[in-house]
């Protein structure tokens, strides 16, 4: 959304209207006419940071520390303790996987460097464990015309305060979190890893489905976000803040069955167009900016339409796996964007999952009989319902097995898949072997960053910290190992 945001007059909600609908008509024609770019195999990655001072509390530095960053691929993100990582499009054949994790390492190493001049240290975290309410007001907003228009929009859009309501899943005494927020600053508070994979039109639909239906064991082997506010709640506790902290639907919307504007989806995709559809159908315009362009009259002239208010429309709905359309050197492409996953532990955990991830879907994809012609969307949604509440220790349907234990649906079935889904890719076996290695450790190990910061607060507080000094100190514990890049099932608990 910001990259397309320049301007804040909004513009008149028909026209803006009438634009969308002749974007989508200019898709179609697209489609029809295969005016994308060939089918090649390219990636992509975003990765989130939050900054923390000294004692580990936020830092609201981000603005101080990219003045001091020569990096061209860090910028701002929502809140003042945000920045964002975007790493250039990559394939992957041979071992060009290491290479990402040598980019991604570098880049939070310029990242530390430009932050300590200012005192403060970027995380790779889901979310950060010790921000307060007082970091979610509106004033830690980063300053920036578009932020400002898109909070501004969204609460007037719902009306009335923005309410966080996260429990604890099956224990005796749950926590519990609870409270109203007046602007959409608790977004910023989900960090993530962002992947993308260039498709197109035709290889679109079944690579959509294949990460919709794996959803559920990416967010179990990844979990990174179990505190929020002083509260042990979700493996990855991102997973309802992020839904609820954008959620424009006052009691009434949501009773009547209005969607959410962070969006699971509810039905297997035919082609890419039924999702670009879906947006426009379900969800009013938060950003009626209109473009001078008519994409039908670009079109017309045999060049690419950038689709203006299409692809800032199809911004502002958070789906977990979106499809992006966008132009590049005059060629159109669909990508698709994988955004599952917290940030972290690691630079090495990150490559992990991205491999995990880009393996397991083409294989599935390649499967003679791909998960979602036997199951049904709900159980997808279940499953990443599951994931999301108890990482690891989740029970997740998958089909030919009913219901399985996380670790072992993956060390059974989908890292081999995942291997084989690399090798088609043309990774080196070796590069495959290094990073699925993580994958299986973490299984065998029971670790991820969500039970790992889990236990370290734990045995804190046994040994008598209060649970905000325990946080802290854990945090500590974090950000050491962190710049070490050991994966996270090898840490220690001491």
């Amino acid at each position: 959304m910001g990259r397309v945001v320049s301007r804040t007059v909004l513009s008149d909600r028909d026209e803006y209207r009438s634009k969308v609908h002749r974007c989508l008509d200019a898709l179609r024609r697209m489609v029809a006419e295969g005016r994308f770019a060939a089918d090649e195999l390219r990636t992509g990655v975003e990765l989130e940071l939050a900054l923390v001072d000294e004692g580990m509390r936020p830092a609201m530095l981000n603005h101080a520390v990219l003045d001091r960053s020569a990096s061209d691929l860090l910028t701002t993100e929502l809140g003042r303790w945000n920045l964002e990582i975007n790493l250039p499009p990559r394939t992957l054949p041979g071992t060009s996987a290491c290479e990402l994790e040598d980019d991604m390492a570098a880049s939070i190493g310029c990242a530390r460097r430009s932050a300590a001049v200012v005192g403060a240290t970027p995380v790779t975290i889901g979310i950060l464990p010790t921000l307060r309410p007082e970091h979610l007001d509106s004033d830690q907003l980063t300053d920036d015309p578009r932020y400002d228009l898109l909070n501004r929009q969204m609460v007037g859009a719902r009306g009335e305060p923005f309410h966080l309501d996260i429990a604890a899943p099956g224990t005796a005494d749950p926590e519990h979190l609870v409270l109203d927020v007046d602007s959409i600053a608790p977004e910023a508070a989900c960090t993530s890893l962002q992947l993308h994979l260039q498709l197109t039109p035709e290889t679109f639909p079944a690579h959509w489905n294949a990460a919709q239906a794996i959803a559920g064991v990416q967010v179990a082997l990844a979990a990174n976000s179990p505190f929020l506010l002083g509260h042990r709640l979700w493996a990855e506790t991102r997973v309802p803040l992020f839904e609820q902290s954008v959620d424009v639907r006052p009691v009434e919307l949501r009773n009547q069955g209005v969607r959410p504007r962070v969006w699971f989806g509810d039905r297997w995709a035919s082609s890419v167009t039924d999702l670009f559809e879906e947006n426009v159908r379900y969800f009013p315009a938060l950003l009626p900016l209109c473009d001078d362009e008519d994409p039908l009259a670009v079109l017309d002239d045999g060049c690419a339409p950038q689709l203006h208010e299409l692809r800032l429309h199809s911004g502002t709905v958070w789906r977990w796996n979106r499809p992006v359309y966008d132009v590049a050197d005059g060629v159109a492409h669909l990508r698709l964007e994988n955004r599952v996953l917290p940030a972290g532990p690691t630079a090495v955990d990150a490559v992990a999952n991205a491999l995990f991830f880009y393996g397991l879907v083409r294989a599935l994809v390649a499967s003679e009989h791909p998960p979602w012609t036997s199951m049904t969307f709900a159980a997808a949604h279940e499953n990443f319902v599951a994931g999301a509440q108890h990482g690891l220790d989740a029970e997740l349907y998958w089909p030919g097995q009913g219901k399985v234990a996380v670790d072992r649906l993956v060390l059974d079935t989908l890292l081999p898949l995942a291997r084989a889904g690399l090798a088609a890719w043309d990774v080196a076996p070796d590069v495959a072997d290094r990073y699925l290695a993580v994958i299986e450790a973490r299984c065998r190990s029971g670790c991820t960053g969500a039970s790992w910061q889990t236990a370290m607060v734990h045995a804190l507080e046994k040994d008598g910290c209060t649970r905000p000094t325990a946080m802290e100190r854990m945090l500590e514990r974090y950000v050491t190992n962190m710049a070490e890049n050991i994966p996270v099932h090898a840490w220690p608990v001491t």
